[in-house]
């Protein structure tokens, strides 16, 4: 039985030694065979590491896969993405949603690149060093990356912990991370923190779900607080009810930045006149919409999505940015002029 990690003395775990080492036992030796073949368990390559960390979030493994492949043909090292032009990564992105991801990714690497000689750190805190890096992920590449003995949390190892150490997280979680995290440092094995980590977010993708947990054929069964009693809590949630309430998507400003994108990622390099993308992207765009769509190409000029350029000599309507009919010699130019492109 493999050695698992010192922990504080002034930890309380709920976990009892023999009862942490049956969950280990169980959860390893269910990993050994249920684990999926994924392009990004088969390298130690941190780069590589990062980018499946980045697209996996909020997003599908399935759907991740090609995504993941075809990047790597465009960008195979860390270089070849620091020094890829922004737009050509934004469009790389295209389908995987979230756009700001692509960018930070950028981001990260240019930093990588330029400040550490296009070494990656190997350790939780050097890696929380770099730019967009948090604790998940820095443990991520400590973990999948440098084989560290590491603990951090994802959602689906979140849900395997409190529900193995604390009991069912139905209705809610009963418990903080604050105290989720100090069970999963207590639970990884000594020199298997790879090993670890991946069946633990196996585990949570394929047996431990969210609303379908596969309890009566667990591995962990006899081990885990929260069985019988998740089936029940389970049970009691109505169909379709969601943990956190969400907020509407289509007709979001959230919706808008993407459409936006997509339309910039088609559009030819110089880009399209503000106008042009309102009456695009939003039916019945009108002159009385044009402070709206430049908010909206405002904030994505800001996260580093796209480049706003003003050209008063070009301008013809007496609209200004600030939103109203006055024809003012301010120092804001007027919108007709204004064209959007991809950075």
């Amino acid at each position: 039985m493999p050695k698992r990690t010192p922990v504080p003395v002034e930890f309380a775990s709920p976990l009892s030694d023999e009862r942490a080492e049956a969950v280990q036992a169980g959860l390893l030796g269910w990993f050994a065979t249920n684990a999926r073949d994924l392009p990004w368990r088969r390298t130690r390559d941190p780069y590589r590491i990062l980018v499946s960390e980045v697209m996996l979030q909020q997003t599908q493994v399935d759907r991740v896969i090609p995504y993941f492949e075809r990047w790597l043909e465009q960008f195979p090292d860390v270089t070849a993405l620091a020094y890829a032009p922004t737009a050509d990564v934004i469009t790389a992105w295209a389908g995987l949603g979230y756009n700001r991801r692509a960018v930070n990714l950028q981001r990260t690497a240019r930093f990588v690149v330029e400040e550490r000689g296009s070494v990656f750190p190997d350790t939780v805190d050097e890696l929380l060093t770099l730019p967009g890096i948090g604790p998940y992920t820095s443990g991520a590449i400590a973990a999948f990356a440098f084989e560290r003995d590491v603990a951090f949390i994802d959602t689906n190892m979140r849900r395997v912990l409190h529900r193995v150490a604390f009991g069912p997280d139905v209705p809610d979680q009963l418990r903080h991370d604050r105290e989720v995290i100090p069970v999963a440092r207590q639970m990884v094995p000594e020199g298997r923190g790879w090993e670890w980590n991946q069946a633990l977010i196996e585990f949570g993708a394929l047996q431990c779900t969210a609303r379908k947990p596969a309890c009566l054929i667990c591995p962990l069964q006899a081990h885990c607080a929260s069985y019988p009693a998740i089936l029940g809590a389970l049970a009691s949630v109505p169909r379709g009810t969601r943990k956190k309430a969400e907020a509407p998507f289509e007709g979001s400003n959230r919706f808008y930045r993407g459409r936006v994108i997509d339309l910039l990622r088609a559009a030819p390099a110089t880009g399209l006149a503000l106008a042009e993308i309102g009456a695009a992207v939003r039916p019945g765009f009108g002159p009385d919409d044009l402070p709206w769509i430049e908010t909206v190409v405002g904030g994505l000029a800001r996260d580093g999505l796209a480049v706003i350029e003003r050209s008063v000599a070009e301008a013809s309507s007496t609209y200004t940015a600030s939103g109203n009919g006055d024809d003012r010699s301010g120092d804001v130019p007027e919108t007709a002029s204004v064209r959007v492109r991809l950075p």
